[in-house]
């Protein structure tokens, strides 16, 4: 068992026909969690109804929440999200909301410390107040994972910078990193020198960069390691990046060599891709019985 600090956004994705708790940090500390993990959530909702079933339901779940703030003056935050034919989402992020406000704390600060990773989203960057609390606990912690999300306009190749120069790990879908590279004038078309491209740039020495139905590569210990996807029937793509993220994570931290780490993980994007909503269960069945293929 690791102990494992996620940070950033806790919100409510809200889809045509209903609505379900999500942000990226929360769901990759419910997957860790599921894997045998001990993980701290440090997050700020709302003083309102939706806060209140967040916090429910993250307790529920054996989530740490002594550092979820309560904000009296922003609402928690919600996310429309959109699904094309292909169960492929686009997101409308509201702003100004609870998460962009979170405030360091003592407390933060000493699990921060004390955790054997601490995992941050590029979202959570978007406002002044919860980058800075993000900045001062960057400069603390031990082991450093960064989960790109490039979500228009929330974002500056200048704060990214810096996220990626802090991270010992970073992890981008292939749209992400070929416009990160393109911002810092690589001249490369290839995902593997662009790869190598920002880890010389960002003194980066892992990274991971997955492609959708087309699997992932790990560049890990100055090698590539490769799973070309598994097929399934997607049906919504939502959380289905964090869940890849956690497993990895999880895989890699707790010694499992890298090719079954990336394996391991593709096979739970994918279930999770398979089903609707970002957080399902998946049982070792179903995770075995994919791989097994």
């Amino acid at each position: 068992m690791k102990n494992i600090v996620c940070f950033g956004e806790v919100l409510w994705d809200i889809f045509p026909n209903h609505k379900k708790i999500g942000g990226a940090p929360l769901n990759v500390g419910l997957r860790l969690q599921s894997l045998n993990n001990k993980v701290a959530l440090i997050s700020s909702i709302g003083d309102d109804d939706n806060g209140k079933k967040i916090i429910d339901f993250i307790k529920k779940q054996g989530i740490i929440i002594e550092h979820i703030q309560i904000d009296d003056k922003l609402k928690t935050g919600e996310v429309i999200v959109m699904l094309n034919q292909k169960g492929s989402a686009s997101y409308d992020i509201k702003f100004a909301r609870a998460w962009d406000n979170i405030q360091f704390t003592e407390s933060a600060k000493k699990n921060t410390e004390l955790a054997d990773a601490f995992i941050f989203g590029s979202l959570v960057a978007r406002d002044e107040k919860s980058r800075e609390t993000l900045y001062a606990l960057l400069k603390i912690a031990k082991y450093k994972i960064l989960d790109i999300n490039l979500r228009e306009p929330y974002y500056t190749i200048d704060v990214l910078n810096h996220l990626m120069n802090e991270a010992d790990f970073i992890k981008f879908n292939d749209d992400e990193i070929f416009e990160i590279s393109e911002m810092l004038n690589s001249k490369s078309h290839s995902l593997e020198q662009n790869i190598k491209f920002i880890a010389e740039h960002t003194n980066t020495k892992s990274i991971c960069v997955t492609k959708g139905r087309h699997g992932a590569i790990l560049f890990y210990n100055d090698v590539f390691y490769y799973n070309s996807g598994y097929k399934i029937k997607v049906i919504d793509t939502v959380g289905a990046g964090d869940s890849f993220l956690a497993s990895l994570i999880d895989k890699l931290l707790k010694g499992t060599s890298a090719q079954e780490a990336i394996d391991f993980a593709t096979a739970i994007g994918a279930l999770v891709a398979s089903n609707e909503g970002a957080n399902p269960i998946i049982s070792k069945e179903e995770i075995d019985g994919l791989m097994n293929i």
